[in-house]
């Protein structure tokens, strides 16, 4: 326990699902965890959530399409903490649609949010992490939908995909350029949050994945933890893929 001791934790997304998970566990293990989202109820309710399980944390109201904000948030938190260490881009939206029925309008808003939000939050991220100098740790939620096609996930599948490959690329040039931040995403499949309830299909879903079971938010939140903390030194530009076998098959 308290692998995260002492670390400044900020994670987009985390008023619910995977990133309420991914905060949570971060809080557990003995980091100040900012968490950050659009829904300013849940955001607060969650925050309290942690305060009361006898963590540290904090909330700031952040749209990770906005450059400006990522900016002042970036700022702020040198500002009050001095540091910057861990970073989660888990900020993201997911719309059904194919390449008949997506149309251009609904196509631009997944990628602003999805691919253009987690372009920001990793390169203000490591910014911020560059100038506190104490190296970092950044987690990219990807998707195994940008690892295998989905017909009816087309906007989805390929922001997820580029965020994949953003982060390999974000990960080869800050260790290059000796900057000691690692770059990591992380490829969830099925998983049991308030999302999945609402897919009309949930039984056929877990027929195709092999251990014929949906994943619990808390296995993402320490693969998060994993990721942020000292035990994966060696480890950037990877991709840790969550999703009881599916992309296996």
């Amino acid at each position: 326990m308290n692998r995260l001791a002492g670390k400044i934790a900020l994670v987009t997304g985390a008023a619910q699902g995977l990133g309420e998970a991914i905060s949570k566990a971060f809080g557990k293990e003995g980091a100040h965890v900012i968490l950050t989202d659009i829904n300013e109820k849940h955001l607060e309710e969650t925050t309290n959530e942690i305060k009361n399980e006898g963590c540290s944390a904090s909330s700031l109201y952040l749209d990770v399409t906005n450059e400006e904000k990522w900016k002042e948030v970036t700022n702020s938190v040198l500002e009050q903490f001095g540091q910057l260490d861990i970073l989660v881009n888990n900020a993201g939206i997911g719309v059904h649609g194919n390449i008949e029925s997506t149309t251009f309008e609904s196509w631009k808003n997944v990628l602003n949010i999805n691919l253009d939000g987690t372009f920001l939050g990793t390169k203000y991220g490591a910014e911020a992490m560059i100038k506190a100098g104490n190296g970092g740790s950044i987690i990219n939620m990807s998707s195994i939908a940008g690892l295998v096609g989905d017909p009816e996930l087309l906007a989805y599948a390929a922001s997820k995909g580029g965020v994949r490959l953003l982060t390999k690329a974000a990960a080869l040039h800050l260790s290059k350029t000796k900057t000691n931040i690692r770059v990591n995403s992380i490829h969830p499949g099925y998983i049991n949050t308030e999302l999945i309830h609402l897919v009309p299909n949930v039984d056929e879903i877990l027929s195709m994945v092999p251990m014929n079971k949906l994943g619990d938010p808390d296995v993402i939140g320490q693969a998060a933890v994993y990721l942020a903390s000292d035990d994966s030194s060696f480890t950037t530009g990877s991709e840790l893929v969550i999703d009881g076998g599916y992309t296996a098959q």
